[in-house]
């Protein structure tokens, strides 16, 4: 790792907490060592209003370059996800981790705050051998991004992904297609509409009608139903 890729990391704790000192001390360590950059630390006992600007609901949570953590870490994990921020492996097997193990929020948020990180998203829903917990959690993910109007640029991604040989790849990006809420995603649903397989043309019709109602209705962006 070079200076270039050093990450830097946030921490926050509570008084009382029985994790924090020990990730404290971790997080310590690795700045010691040039690991990490930079760390920020916020008691949000005295501090909660920026633990709720962040949607944090538990201590420890941790940052470290696009990767947002909580509970107890070990200064050897800590110092592997540092390792790990500055390659696409790294961050897929942060999504597929988060995913696989329930942290929802936590990948969704990382997400939220660093959208360069979706396309290893889309990756592993393009992915058969990928953990069913995983693809359920990446079209989560998605759901969560479409209310905000995240996924509208992802157009092209998506479309890539109806162009796999495999139905549920297809499926899945008939439906990513409808949630991105974009016009441009009609014409790749219009082509998946007469796909081979039944399902795949089920749900982008489903897109289709709700990209129509919100074209009836004026309304560009994201859509809103799930």
């Amino acid at each position: 790792m070079n200076e270039r890729d050093v990450p830097d990391a946030e921490l926050m704790i509570a008084t009382g907490c029985a994790h924090c000192p020990v990730v404290l001390s971790g997080l310590t360590e690795l700045l010691k060592k040039g690991q990490i950059g930079r760390l920020a630390v916020t008691n949000i006992t005295t501090h909660p209003e920026v633990a709720e600007a962040r949607g944090v609901r538990g201590v420890p949570w941790i940052r470290i370059g696009p990767f947002e953590l909580s509970g107890a870490h070990s200064q050897g994990e800590l110092a592997d996800w540092a390792a790990r921020t500055g390659s696409e492996e790294g961050i897929q097997g942060y999504l597929e981790e988060g995913l696989e193990t329930g942290q929802l929020a936590a990948v969704t948020s990382a997400c939220r705050n660093n959208q360069a990180m979706l396309p290893q998203l889309l990756r592993l829903a393009g992915d058969l051998e990928t953990a069913f917990a995983v693809r359920v959690g990446v079209g989560a993910v998605l759901e969560d991004l479409a209310t905000e109007g995240l996924l509208v640029g992802l157009v092209d991604d998506f479309a890539a992904l109806a162009a796999s040989p495999h139905p549920q790849v297809r499926a899945d990006a008939a439906h990513f297609l409808g949630l991105s809420g974009s016009p441009e995603a009609e014409p790749h649903l219009r082509h998946l509409a007469d796909d081979a397989d039944r399902e795949v043309c089920e749900i982008a019709a489903e897109s289709l009608a709700t990209l129509d109602r919100r074209a009836d209705a004026g309304l560009q962006g994201p859509a809103q139903d799930r």
